[in-house]
């Protein structure tokens, strides 16, 4: 079904401050364009480092009364706001492609997938612990608690607009601390509406602002420099996430940081290759291969590469190209002009190094930011894109001799967030596993995120954990107790 033409209608377009709508302090707004056209579907309010601190007057305010709120209460809050965002999937479908360009059945996935944590963190917040031990000194007791790290700084990506958002709003609520989000330039429309369900659900006026900002430097520095902030969440790239790294250490922030990938996908010889390929296709295609676990390098045994190529070529040359809001599309645009630069300059890049297009290989010109779905073969060791995350629906795809040298290959790399690889040797699902140098593994599967497990990565990946039941210690500290 193709969605009305005007998605966005009723989406709130001003900053989310105390609860409701409020315009900037400076009224100044920024336009949000469809990148299937390239055109302006409206404009929103751009918050000034006036707006941060009143966000963070409104954060303080409602610390201590948050915090201090029942567990069960927070859950319920939370509860709340999942049947909500499950009522409403159309309407965060339709903002979502009509703001970052992927086709409505992936809007659809995101707002299940996203809503989820809402509902995962729902059932943690009554499963804050402690512990109580005798010392072994026999000199008294040991009382350890957990308590709310205080008010937070989410700062949300472009490519997920809503999960990236509930995966870090949901378990610091959870956790009793409030939230100031400063979403993605590019697509704020969403976040936007996600407060407007969290008021719906009963949060109360202070505990979450969203801050749309064409300067993000502006709203992060002077919250990040105020000593009522108590933490700092990121995902995005890893050169963003080194600068707040270092902003933070001035005043030893607590920070968590979700950052680049470049994910190897390895096919050994044993595999099921028909299963390998479906994998690849969501490893690699999956949000159009704008995801930080989108499989960046296709490392496939040479004994059967030419068969894995030519069938994953054959799925990638029938995906249909379109905006995101039109039947039948499986891929749409991407985010913006940038990134249709950055994807068009690293497959050239390859291909004038000597890599083999087997389809795909170039921008498909006219309005929006479209590029055709690209498989890559024969990809030379000094091509860009083996280094660089590519974030775009190419697939490049080099061979291999052995194990050590898959194994190899793919650890070779400042980053460490995903790898996948298909075996049909048990030992060799172990035995890889233990090798591979990232935070995250999927054998024999091309999606891996699930709210129940810890999302995050090694090395220039990041550091903290997102999901799971380990979601939520980033978002508490620890107390010990002393008592005679």
């Amino acid at each position: 079904m193709t969605v009305a033409p005007d998605p966005i209608s009723s989406v709130p377009t001003d900053l989310w401050l105390g609860g409701k709508q409020t315009p900037a302090s400076g009224a100044a707004r920024f336009a949000v364009l469809d990148p299937a056209t390239g055109e302006e579907l409206t404009t929103v309010a751009d918050a000034t480092s006036a707006d941060a601190i009143e966000a963070l007057d409104l954060a303080s305010a409602a610390q201590a009364s948050w915090a201090a709120t029942p567990a069960r209460e927070r859950s319920d809050i939370l509860r709340r706001a999942f049947d909500l965002l499950s009522s409403r999937v159309e309407d965060f479908a339709a903002v979502m492609t009509a703001e970052m360009g992927k086709s409505l059945k992936e809007s659809r996935g995101e707002v299940a997938y996203g809503a989820e944590f809402l509902r995962w963190f729902s059932e943690e917040a009554v499963r804050i612990g402690g512990r109580f031990a005798q010392a072994p000194a026999g000199n008294g007791q040991i009382l350890v608690t957990k308590n709310p790290v205080g008010p937070v700084l989410a700062v949300t990506p472009w490519n997920f607009p809503l999960a990236m958002g509930t995966r870090k709003i949901a378990p610091a609520l959870a956790a009793g601390c409030t939230v100031i989000v400063k979403p993605a330039e590019d697509t704020p429309l969403t976040m936007l509406l996600l407060g407007q369900v969290f008021a719906d659900a009963g949060l109360p006026a202070g505990v979450l602002s969203i801050l749309p900002t064409s300067d993000a430097a502006a709203v992060s520095g002077p919250l990040m420099d105020d000593s009522r902030l108590r933490k700092v969440t990121f995902t995005g790239s890893t050169g963003v996430g080194k600068l707040l790294v270092k902003n933070a250490a001035d005043r030893l922030l607590r920070t968590s940081m979700e950052l680049g990938g470049n994910a190897p996908f390895i096919v050994f010889d044993d595999a099921d290759i028909d299963a390998a390929v479906d994998g690849a296709m969501l490893a690699k295609m999956r949000n159009g291969g704008e995801a930080c676990t989108a499989a960046n390098r296709l490392y496939v045994a040479d004994t059967v590469r030419e068969e894995f190529t030519a069938k994953l070529t054959e799925r990638i040359a029938a995906l249909t190209v379109g905006p995101g809001h039109a039947d039948g599309t499986d891929i749409g645009p991407l985010v913006n002009a940038k990134q249709l630069a950055t994807v068009t300059a690293l497959v050239d890049d390859a291909v004038a190094k000597g890599a083999r297009v087997r389809t795909g290989g170039s921008a498909q010109g006219g309005a929006g930011f479209f590029f055709t779905p690209t498989v890559l073969d024969d990809v030379p060791a000094d091509a860009r894109l083996l280094r660089d995350e590519i974030f775009g629906p190419v697939a490049a795809i080099v061979g291999f001799g052995t194990e050590d040298e898959a194994i190899a290959a793919a650890n070779d790399t400042q980053y460490g967030l995903v790898s996948y690889f298909y075996t049909r040797d048990l030992d060799r699902a172990m035995r890889v596993s233990a090798k591979l140098d990232a935070g995250m593994v999927g054998v024999n599967r091309g999606a891996i995120s699930d709210a129940a497990a810890p999302f995050g990565g090694v090395k220039e990946s990041g550091f903290g954990r997102e999901g799971g039941s380990e979601g939520i210690d980033e978002y508490l500290e620890t107390k010990y107790i002393a008592l005679q």
